[in-house]
């Protein structure tokens, strides 16, 4: 039951919202269920905490059932939930305050919000605690819905889309599932000013279907409380985060004014970890025992943390956690917030990588994976993806033009073409290769720091990230440009020193051209853009990245993809056409060459075809994370 809303006029030095909640019952106590307030039945104890009771109640003018909480007529809660109106945040629909009685209790106030039927996280938590790791699934989490339902003796749903989904889940896939959603409902209270401030089990809510909603957006926090933080918080402390203990630790100078929306993810990274392990991921043992003081005991909480998740709780995941998921959720528990993700959004994005296989097993492939092992060779791989087609496209070139025009050319003029070649080829492939190693000098620089554990400039791996997407077309171009830049200064000799340039050669060269220059294209570009979205884009989105606008990145990479297949179909039908025009005295000459380049782009072809799938598949993959940003 805490939140907080924190606008430009009030922070850092004012929590505007932060009030103090009675610490006496009395108020509260005289409501039971089978009373009447208003238009309201009260019909069952839903839950009780230290300064409010809910109750399922009937509203009677609108024939509904609705959850009614009774609390101190103090705190902004429903102002704070009007803001808020999202799939994954419990709807409230209006508040009444209720007169005091001639007793003197204090004015009292009752919310009353939707009914979810299907209990809360901390009753599916006992579920967990008593199903073995090997049985647990989505199921489980169905299984306890309607135990909940029977409860309250509410009628289990028929089987929806939804149920159906998560009972083909595992378990890690379903905490994923539920980390999703509640991400969501964060990111979208903070985009609005507003922190939960006590994420815990017993304030997640379940529909029928399973579907979580986040609930309690109460102001639980204030420095001019008198009751001591862990009278105040309870077992809600487990959940909070360093920062948020500090709050509350009179030793330190921070304030509720101080956290922010990390602070929140945290508390969520507490919940899902306990929710897949069935225990806490950090060992609050020395803070149990009840002779410590408050201070002692909150020192020995922000002992726990300092450290990040030890190593009996990494033993304690389950064997089919996926990678993605643990290195998702450690992200969550680092103890210094800069660490952490930057926001819900970045955070559930995270979460749809979790969940889909052929995503998560791009950017978190296992140890001894091909992809993990190429990751150190950025520059000798995209060396080779460009010099061997080009030098395949070098020597085809070279054999038909000394076969149709150089033999051809008078002595004098074919020294100078041949001296004009050799000038024009070495500076040609310097200007590529300086061109290129600029191009890529972010995914030789970031990477590298990255594997070394060192930091990077602010930007740096944003601008590392989109270049990963957008190197093979730069590279291609270059290439492209070089080797009809060559054309023109081979045709531009000949015509300068020897007996002008006929039509014929002029056609030749261009012929020619065309296909070195679809050659030099094709063929690495398949080559570079696989090991760049297999090997290097993910590796950032392995360090948090936020690739959520990377959508109209990727979708351009696909079309790419398919105008270079098309360029790659269009080599072995140059060779024909070039053949075709081809006198036949000259066949004898050129038959060798053309026919290499026929089969070769054959070859070629069917090659870049299958890099093409492969490709297309991975892009697609890491789409349908992108693209899942919608709250359903």
């Amino acid at each position: 039951m805490s939140s907080t809303v924190i606008t430009e006029a009030t922070r850092p030095s004012l929590d505007r919202t932060a009030t103090t909640h009675p610490t006496d019952r009395h108020g509260l106590d005289r409501f039971e269920a089978g009373a009447r307030i208003g238009d309201f039945e009260l019909l069952t104890e839903l839950g009780s905490g230290a300064f409010a009771r809910v109750f399922l109640a009937r509203q009677r003018s609108m024939q509904r059932l609705v959850a009614v909480k009774i609390s101190a007529d103090s705190g902004t809660e429903p102002q704070t939930l009007a803001q808020l109106d999202h799939a994954y945040i419990v709807r409230v629909f209006d508040q009444l305050v209720l007169d005091p009685p001639d007793d003197g209790s204090p004015r009292l106030r009752l919310l009353y919000m939707q009914f979810l039927p299907g209990g809360t996280l901390l009753g599916l938590l006992r579920w967990v605690r008593a199903t073995a790791p090997a049985e647990r699934s989505g199921r489980l989490l169905l299984d306890a819905i309607d135990a909940a339902m029977a409860e309250k003796g509410e009628i289990r749903p028929a089987d929806s889309s939804i149920r159906r989904e998560i009972a083909d889940l595992s378990w890690p896939d379903t905490v994923a599932w539920l980390g999703r959603r509640l991400a969501a409902a964060l990111d979208h209270a903070a985009d609005r000013g507003v922190l939960h401030r006590d994420v815990k089990p017993a304030n997640v809510l379940l529909t029928a279907e399973g579907v979580p909603k986040l609930a309690d957006f109460n102001i639980s926090f204030s420095e001019t409380a008198d009751t001591s933080p862990l009278s105040y918080f309870g077992g809600s402390l487990a959940y909070m985060s360093p920062e948020q203990l500090e709050a509350n630790h009179p030793g330190h100078d921070r304030s509720a004014a101080d956290l922010d929306a990390r602070s929140d993810l945290f508390s969520l990274g507490v919940l899902l970890w306990e929710l897949l392990t069935g225990t806490k991921p950090f060992d609050d043992t020395g803070a149990d025992d009840r002779n410590l003081d408050d201070q002692t005991r909150l020192e020995a909480m922000l002992a726990s943390r300092s450290t990040g998740v030890s190593k009996p709780a990494l033993r304690q995941l389950p064997p089919n956690c996926p990678p993605a998921l643990r290195r998702v959720l450690l992200r969550c528990l680092e103890p210094e917030r800069s660490d952490r993700w930057d926001d819900g959004g970045v955070l559930a994005a995270q979460f749809d990588l979790c969940q889909d296989a052929h995503a998560r097993d791009l950017v978190d492939p296992p140890p001894n994976s091909w992809r993990i092992r190429l990751r150190p060779f950025l520059f000798p791989l995209l060396t080779l993806s460009i010099a061997i087609p080009n030098l395949l496209a070098a020597i085809f070139n070279a054999q038909l033009n000394t076969a149709l025009i150089v033999d051809r050319l008078a002595p004098s003029t074919r020294d100078t073409l041949l001296r004009v070649a050799g000038v024009t080829n070495l500076l040609f492939f310097s200007i590529g290769a300086v061109t290129l190693i600029y191009l890529a000098r972010q995914l030789l620089i970031v990477p590298r720091r990255l594997r070394a554990g060192r930091s990077c400039r602010p930007g740096a791996l944003d601008r590392a990230r989109r270049d990963s997407l957008r190197l093979g077309n730069q590279a291609v171009a270059v290439a492209f440009g070089l080797w009809l830049s060559a054309a023109v200064v081979f045709a531009t000799t000949i015509g300068l020193v020897g007996d002008g340039l006929t039509v014929r050669t002029a056609l030749h060269f261009l012929l020619t051209a065309a296909i070195c220059a679809a050659i030099a294209m094709t063929y690495p570009f398949f080559l570079i853009t696989l090991y760049l979205t297999r090997c290097v884009y993910p590796l950032f989105l392995h360090h948090g990245e936020d690739f959520r606008s990377d959508g109209k990145a990727l979708t351009g990479l696909t079309i790419r993809c398919h105008r270079y297949l098309m360029a790659a179909a269009s080599i072995p039908l140059l060779a024909g056409i070039g053949a075709t025009f081809l006198p036949v005295e000259d066949l004898s000459t050129t038959i060798t060459p053309l026919r290499a380049i026929c089969v070769g782009g054959v070859i070629g072809f069917v090659t870049s075809y299958v890099l093409f799938r492969i490709v297309e598949a991975d892009i697609r993959a890491l789409l349908r994370v992108v693209g899942s940003r919608t709250t359903d």
